[in-house]
């Protein structure tokens, strides 16, 4: 094999070609075939962050599956959580929810968009998850807890 020179210009200087460098450095999609089935990720994600809402989990142990804004979004809420309970005096109380339905689709190949009900004692909870695959790993890039 032979090395190509780099391109010059009609005045003979050398022209340097542009790297992309968030080609290699920013976050890589991975298809859904080269991930796990998101059907355990989704459950127990509804149920943590019920739990960081409820003040009796960390979210630190969630941040790995999830993306910055929904970690600023989740950490913002549960700032507010707390909040609230200091002002009525309650402490942190784990929420007893059993998984009564949940819901899963690919709208694309590296998609999930899933919603799970949380039946507590007190109430039932939906969590809607959009997570996509990134950097061989599910990833939850929208959440919302009703």
């Amino acid at each position: 094999m032979s090395a190509v020179p780099p391109p010059t210009s009609p005045s003979g200087r050398r022209h340097l070609s542009v790297v992309r460098t968030d080609e290699y450095f920013d976050r890589q999609r991975t298809p859904r075939s080269e991930l796990p089935d998101p059907s355990m990720l989704v459950e127990n994600l509804a149920t943590g962050v019920v739990e960081v809402l409820g003040g009796v989990r960390d979210l630190e142990q969630l941040g790995r599956w999830l993306s910055e804004g929904v970690y600023r979004h989740l950490l913002r809420r549960s700032i507010i959580a707390a909040r609230g309970r200091a002002v009525r005096g309650q402490m942190p109380a784990r929420p007893v929810a059993a998984v009564a339905a949940k819901r899963i689709t690919f709208p694309a190949d590296d998609v999930v968009e899933a919603t799970v009900l949380l039946h507590g004692a007190a109430r039932t909870r939906a969590v809607a998850i959009r997570l996509e695959g990134m950097d061989q790993r599910w990833r939850a890039t929208a959440l919302a807890v009703l």
